[in-house]
């Protein structure tokens, strides 16, 4: 008996559905859902732009093998009869229900004014998170027509829901006003909407006669394999015949610059780097790649991948980013490898002067959360604007325009990954850099593969679920996560504040008060962690990193971002 009940494409409004209804589940050991909402808004403009975005695999359950449970932030299965478990796929169709149905953490938005202004779809969508005055501003329908913002979540509905919205909205207009505004929309349908609304999946679905041993093979085999063919593959194959190696420069580039393979860069970087460097107006999207001549890479790969390196070296040194999986953004490289090929560093004290330029544009894009909608337009913009800069000119709009609001530290987990990652390497670098709790030596990437350092809870989360702190947010903020090894983190466990760092404080010899400072933690007779005060804890830490962020950005004042309405993306 065949393994394979059929092989058919799925709409995905068809999928989502099924996700919704609960006849769609996942197996209960898959992991978690860690997408980030960045690459949640790439493959939706993939989606819009009819491009393939993989193929899903599942199997009719009718045995009950697996334990199931319900796609995050669809509803709870309570019992319900699933028909299919999803064995590949999970965080593609997590993130497109998420965004589609309008739950999770964020809220997905298409700013039809820009498309109407002829924008692409790429700059035209954006995110924020859910919990903000602005995105709950922006249920109001009225708001919405008034700002031609259309939230993702009605197009759950297809594109009649879409139509119907925006009828709604142009009946708002005077009649001359409402004809146009109907007509452009409706190109604005043909061109995106259908697109998204007719858009389907190749799906394979294993019959329900697939044995045990059979699928586990099956979870073991995905694991491992599936290495996808990508534009700088695509891009070896054509220059090829012209005498260009490109697996042979790369593999070259990270033999001389040893920083590139340490940080493990994708090299479709580089490629999008000699795109912004090479053209008069910069421009890096998946089309300008695929379209590099022979001369761009014979006159710029040599430029780009010392100007990674570069970059990469400051990235480490000065902001900190010590490991790779500590990078705020990975589509920052190409900018940044694109302005130092453009520029240089010149053998003068100007090129401190550029060092502390690139240090202030990455801690500002960071915590401006430049790179988090519409990377590659952001990267086009950047490169002219800090070429400029670097020649004497004003600093970027990254830059002049930066606005923080400290409270927003306080939802800030390990899932607001540019944000989470930059604060993290902020506190390595406060000071003259933030101690081993175990050893305490500098922290370095290497000390941290040697001794298990990673990102802890200070409070214990057990302790504070104890304390009745119920949001899971709560605990898990930025405020109340430092690097702690793995020999201390042990030690922890679940107890008080007070009660481990008496006992690191009182072994003989251990410069208690020195270590706790470098990590932005109290210190003294007052401090929250020996009275185990977690909201006077987050308070002071709140202000403490606060301090630090004016430090590297140059910001002089917080912004009050949740209090005002002018904050669209």
């Amino acid at each position: 008996m065949s393994l394979f009940e059929d092989t058919n494409p799925r709409a995905l409004k068809d999928l989502l559905g099924e996700i919704h209804a609960r006849t769609m589940a996942l197996p209960d050991f898959q992991r978690d859902f860690v997408w980030e909402p960045g690459a949640t808004q790439e493959l939706i403009v993939s989606i819009a732009s009819n491009y393939p975005a993989g193929s899903l695999l599942r199997v009719r359950d009718v045995k009950r093998i697996f334990a199931a449970r319900q796609f995050e932030g669809a509803p709870p299965l309570d019992g319900k009869k699933h028909t299919f478990l999803v064995l590949d796929g999970q965080q593609r169709l997590t993130s497109l229900y998420q965004a589609f149905y309008g739950v999770g953490e964020h809220r997905y938005y298409l700013n039809l004014r820009k498309l109407l202004d002829g924008a692409d779809f790429e700059d035209a969508i954006f995110h924020v998170r859910a919990s903000t005055k602005w995105a709950k501003a922006r249920e109001s329908f009225e708001l919405q027509a008034k700002e031609l913002l259309l939230p993702l979540s009605i197009l759950q509905g297809g594109a009649g829901k879409f139509g119907t919205w925006t009828r709604k909205v142009a009946r708002t207009l005077p009649d001359q006003e409402r004809i146009a505004l109907e007509d452009a929309l409706e190109k604005i349908e043909e061109l995106w909407i259908k697109t998204i609304d007719d858009y389907h999946f190749p799906v394979v679905t294993l019959s329900d006669e697939t044995e045990a041993d059979a699928l586990c093979t099956i979870f073991e085999t995905l694991n491992r394999t599936g290495v996808k063919l990508n534009v700088f593959e695509l891009l070896t194959a054509r220059f090829w015949p012209l005498s260009i190696n490109l697996r042979e420069l790369w593999d070259k580039a990270r033999k001389l610059y040893p920083i590139i393979a340490d940080f493990e860069v994708d090299p479709y970087y580089v490629l999008q780097a000699i795109a912004l460097a090479s053209r008069k107006a910069p421009s890096c999207k998946r089309s300008d790649v695929l379209n590099l001549a022979s001369t761009d890479i014979e006159g710029w790969w040599d430029r780009v991948a010392e100007g990674l390196a570069t970059g990469l070296t400051i990235l480490r040194d000065d902001c900190k980013v010590v490991l790779p999986k500590w990078l705020p953004y990975q589509t920052m490289l190409a900018p940044l490898a694109a302005l130092l090929a453009k520029c240089g560093m010149p053998k003068t004290a100007e090129a401190g002067a550029q060092r502390e330029r690139v240090k202030r544009w990455f801690w500002c894009a960071v915590f401006g959360q430049a790179y988090e909608s519409s990377p590659n337009s952001q990267a086009a913009k950047d490169v002219g604007e800090l070429v400029a800069w670097f020649a004497g000119g004003d600093p970027p709009e990254s830059v002049k325009t930066l606005r923080f609001d400290p409270k927003a530290l306080r939802d800030v987990t390990p899932r607001q990954r540019s944000i989470y990652r930059g604060t993290i390497c902020l506190i390595l670098g406060t000071g003259n850099g933030a101690r081993d709790f175990h050893t305490q030596a500098v922290i370095t990437g290497n000390l941290m593969n040697q001794e298990g350092i990673d990102d802890h809870h200070v409070f214990p989360d057990h302790f504070l679920q104890k304390r009745g702190v119920t949001l899971t947010r709560t605990r898990d903020c930025v405020l109340n996560r430092t690097l702690i090894d793995r020999t201390t983190n042990q030690m922890i466990s679940n107890r008080a504040p007070s009660d481990y760092m008496a006992e690191i404080r009182n072994t003989p010899g251990f410069p208690f008060d020195a270590v706790l400072t470098s990590h932005c933690l109290p210190v003294g007779g007052e401090s929250p962690l020996l009275a185990d005060d977690y909201e006077a804890f987050l308070t002071w830490r709140q202000d403490r990193l606060w301090q630090e962020i004016q430090r590297v950005t140059g910001l002089a004042e917080a912004a009050d971002l949740e209090a005002g309405e002018s904050q669209a993306p």
